[in-house]
């Protein structure tokens, strides 16, 4: 498996777009689901800070994120423009990759 972690900290007056579009069905989702390969989005929100949060993109393998985004990079970079005005910052946590024996 081939996991991407973001976390994120969401202008109060916009939690409620940012959840819609980064939850498991929303448009992040929806968009990665387009792809062969996607796994699972999980969205996890902070219990002390509610306007920060994690999201954690699943993927089979590094080679099928790759052929998403080079498939649906227009998509991608669209949809990224659209919500990075829901958020007061992002950061990319890091990229990791199952461990087999």
């Amino acid at each position: 498996m081939f996991v991407i972690v973001w976390e994120f900290v969401v202008k109060r007056d916009r939690l409620a777009e940012y959840e819609r579009a980064y939850a498991s069905a929303g448009d992040w989702a929806q968009l990665f689901r387009r792809a062969e390969g996607f796994v699972d989005t999980a969205l996890l929100r902070d219990r002390e800070d509610r306007t920060r949060f994690l999201t954690i993109d699943t993927w089979l393998s590094r080679d099928a994120y790759d052929a998403f985004r080079a498939a649906f990079d227009a998509e991608y970079v669209a949809l990224d423009a659209r919500t990075e005005a829901f958020t007061e910052s992002e950061r990319r946590i890091g990229v990791y990759e199952t461990v087999t024996p």
